[in-house]
């Protein structure tokens, strides 16, 4: 019998958080989404999960993602890097509780990027979790960087580069809007939805939007959609479902019909 192909699954920071203010977990999604996870009882799952408002704002104000500068960011790759084990911890918790084996894995500790970009990742420890039955758990993180000193490292790039290094067979993407639109559904009311895109029609559309100026120090969704690029050349499913309706994760896991985006290579 051939072994299980991994699904990689991302849950974005606006989903387990609220992004409107200070740093405060959306402790009723997270346990829904553990409880989902459990239910679908997927082998060989990877979660990776965003920062929202706890990531975000540190990173922002002592301009992380641009590089060292100065002395007085390293109090803020710190807070920053703190920030996200305290939620990597709240989402922890709850699997815990769901009897769920789930480990936690910073990328500052296995991971180094050059100009913002995974260079070096070691991949061993993942794969023997994954291996011996365990839920790996990353997030996006502060790193070193070869050229910059160091760096934000967004969840998305993280997902893409491991689906692609670990041969995935499909990404699973939870975000707060029902898939992806032409524009900001929050902003237009007429925003169209795609169910269905091919990596031609994805490049069009990215090329189409321009890369749009937002807060989020990881891009937003077009930032999102370009990382997984890569992922999608290489033959990656990827669902994009609204994580915060019941169900919708437990139904992508389990590969059922859902509401949503689905993009594939042709």
């Amino acid at each position: 019998m051939s072994a299980p192909k991994l699904t990689v699954l991302k849950i974005g920071g606006s989903v387990i958080t609220d992004k409107s203010g200070e740093p405060v977990p959306r402790m009723q999604d997270i346990n829904r989404l553990a409880e989902e996870i459990k239910n679908a009882n997927i082998q060989d799952l990877i979660l990776i999960h965003g920062g929202g408002s706890f990531g975000h704002p540190s990173a922002q104000k002592y301009s992380i993602k641009e590089g060292f500068k100065n002395g007085s960011q390293r109090i803020g790759f710190a807070e920053t890097h703190y920030a996200m084990t305290l939620l990597n911890g709240f989402f922890m918790d709850t699997l815990i509780l769901q009897g769920i084996p789930a480990v936690s894995i910073m990328p500052s500790s296995n991971t180094l990027t050059k100009n913002g970009r995974i260079q070096c990742f070691e991949e061993t420890q993942l794969k023997t979790f994954l291996k011996m039955g365990f839920l790996p758990v990353m997030c996006g993180d502060v790193v070193l960087d070869a050229e910059l000193g160091f760096t934000v490292l967004s969840g998305d790039q993280l997902v893409a580069y491991i689906a692609t290094k670990l041969n995935a067979e499909r990404i699973v993407i939870g975000v707060d809007v029902d898939g992806l639109y032409d524009a900001d559904p929050k902003v237009e009311k007429s925003a169209k939805m795609f169910k269905h895109l091919t990596l031609k029609e994805l490049n069009a559309l990215l090329n189409r939007l321009g890369k749009p100026t937002a807060c989020d120090v990881t891009g937003g969704m077009f930032g999102k959609m370009s990382e997984l690029l890569s992922a999608v050349e290489h033959g990656i499913f990827v669902t994009i479902v609204n994580a915060t309706k019941p169900n919708y994760i437990y139904k992508a896991l389990k590969g059922e019909k859902v509401e949503g985006t689905l993009i594939e290579k042709e």
